[in-house]
């Protein structure tokens, strides 16, 4: 439970305060959720329009902290209860988005409304009755790095002021419009750009996350079980559907992106900090990952089938791994990013103290035993043939 006496990094107390989480019901809502619970003495609106990952939280009544966080059902998009409920907080963090790769480039339109037409009220609401926002932005924001268009032999390409992304510093690359798949990380810019202007023009408090790659129990779905049959989650929950139905990992035009992983455990802690020190995190951009956590995407798929022989119990196929174009798997208009490597020197001077912990592999291993526990019966039942009748 909390402690009576925490104090924020400058060693003040840290006052109880309402919190007004719109998204709360998804994959970072949800591990935030319980962390605000189990270790503060805030209340939380928990805004979304499914409560499925939070419904541990929500019921019985008789939890110790039930009577501090309710849900709401909300749809963001026209509900006139979110000024309200923006109005009774004292923060809001907007976590609201669609943010699967696979639909930029199938739902464009979406994309684009979820994540920068839906959010205009967020800002709006927050900047005219004087509320503090953290919102969720993405690593996606900084496109190619600038060492993708070297030759591949140049040795700028080692360079890592050519491919390191820093706040502050580094540009943001897209590709061209007929690349749909930049829809997403051009409305999150926008978005970005408009709250840091109401911030410049308005005096709006705000803090921007910008996530890499956080993973970990309860991320996305898995197709068929818990999610459509045909959806295609983000790579982690891809994977991890392969694995459990025992069918080879499918790794996109070889899989040669690199990535950066933090495990949800190590990334909230830092969002934590974030609330409960705003004179260090307000005006700030924050890359929130963990550079020591970097593979390619084929390494991932190696990793986690190795991972995930050990907590099944399973031998992994003769074949682990097979080779589809980004066309096949995701359709026309797909594009990528090369790197995503987080600087992290604005956070470790703002948020100090803050530092990711969990290894690639135990992280791994940790979302993975919860993927088997949660899905492999479910998974056996769904798939097992009908017994012939004699």
């Amino acid at each position: 439970m909390a402690s009576s006496t925490r104090v924020d990094l400058d060693g003040n107390p840290i006052k109880p305060m309402t919190i007004c989480m719109i998204g709360a019901g998804g994959f970072i809502g949800s591990h935030l959720c319980e962390k605000i619970l189990s270790e503060t003495h805030h209340k939380i609106h928990a805004v979304d329009v499914y409560s499925d990952k939070i419904k541990h939280l929500l019921e019985p009544a008789d939890l110790p902290f039930a009577d501090r966080i309710q849900f709401h059902r909300v749809n963001i998009k026209h509900d006139s209860r979110l000024e309200g409920l923006i109005k009774m907080a004292d923060l809001t963090i907007n976590l609201a988005a669609i943010c699967t790769p696979a639909d930029y480039n199938t739902r464009p339109l979406d994309t684009i409304y979820s994540n920068f037409i839906d959010a205009l009220p967020v800002v709006k609401y927050c900047s005219e009755n004087d509320k503090r926002l953290i919102h969720f932005s993405t690593c996606e924001v900084y496109g190619k790095t600038i060492g993708c268009f070297l030759p591949k032999d140049h040795s700028l390409r080692q360079d890592p002021s050519f491919y390191v992304l820093k706040e502050d510093a580094s540009p943001c690359i897209f590709g061209p419009i007929e690349k749909q798949r930049w829809s997403y990380a051009c409305a999150k810019q926008l978005i970005e750009r408009l709250i840091y202007a109401e911030g410049a023009e308005n005096g709006l408090e705000f803090t921007i996350v910008r996530p890499f790659n956080w993973i970990g129990p309860r991320m996305d779905f898995i197709p068929g079980v818990d999610g459509p049959s045909e959806g295609v989650p983000r790579v982690l929950a891809c994977f991890s559907n392969n694995l459990l139905r025992r069918e080879p990992l499918k790794l996109v035009d070889g899989g040669q992106s690199q990535r950066t992983f933090v495990y949800i455990k190590d990334a909230i802690e830092a969002v934590l900090l974030m609330i409960e020190n705003p004179a260090r995190a307000n005006g700030h951009i924050f890359n929130v990952g963990n550079p020591n956590n970097e593979v390619t995407v084929k390494q991932l798929a190696e990793i986690m089938t190795q991972v995930y022989s050990k907590v099944s119990g399973e031998l992994s196929l003769e074949e682990p791994t097979i080779d589809v174009s980004s066309k096949e798997f995701y359709g026309e208009g797909y594009d990528d990013s090369d790197k995503r490597i987080p600087d992290m020197t604005i956070i470790n001077k703002q948020l100090a103290g803050w530092n990711p912990k969990t290894s690639l592999w135990d992280l791994l291993e940790s979302t993975l035993t919860y993927q088997h526990r949660t899905y492999a019966e479910a998974i056996k039942q769904a798939t097992a043939k009908p017994v012939a009748s004699s």
